[in-house]
């Protein structure tokens, strides 16, 4: 059975118990959290999160740059006003360049990718750093809005606050 397949029959098992389609579209807690595709990365269960309670917008590495788009509905027409940032330790992000990809794309596909940045990145603390900064300077975000970046330790479960 293939990966899919078995996503599929155990939202089957899922679907049974289900009894939270009433939930409005808005988010309960008003807030919005990007964070990295990293499949070590249990979004719901690191934060406490319901159904419900949180947009949660993910991507390779949890760039904001890439999530801006999201965070703009996410504010504008569903109501949320803060924002946490949560990149993680032993990121795939840290272990390339630009370069290195868009050279294993060329030789893996024959394709060119080279138009793309791939947002990697040398310093962990310093991208959430960056991420927030992006997101405070941005006129698509109001100045009011919270945002607030942290550093997820995948050895430990623990999130740690970065200064910004």
């Amino acid at each position: 059975m293939s990966a899919v397949d078995q996503l599929l029959q155990a939202n089957e098992g899922y679907a049974q118990d289900f009894t939270k389609g009433d939930l409005p579209i808005p988010p309960g807690r008003r807030v919005a959290v990007v964070t990295c595709m990293d499949a070590r990365i249990v979004t719901s269960r690191l934060l406490g999160l319901d159904e419900g309670d949180a947009h949660v917008i993910r991507n390779a590495g949890g760039s904001a740059r890439e999530a801006l788009r999201s965070l703009v509905i996410s504010q504008r027409l569903l109501g949320t006003n803060e924002i946490a940032i949560i990149h993680h330790t032993d990121c795939g992000m840290l272990t390339f360049s630009n370069e290195d990809l868009h050279a294993k794309v060329r030789d893996d596909l024959g394709a060119d990718a080279s138009h793309i940045d791939f947002l990697p990145f040398a310093d962990l603390e310093q991208s959430v750093r960056d991420d927030v900064d992006f997101l405070k300077g941005s006129s698509l975000i109001p100045e009011e809005v919270v945002i607030r970046g942290f550093i997820y330790d995948v050895k430990s479960g623990r999130l740690t606050d970065v200064e910004c």
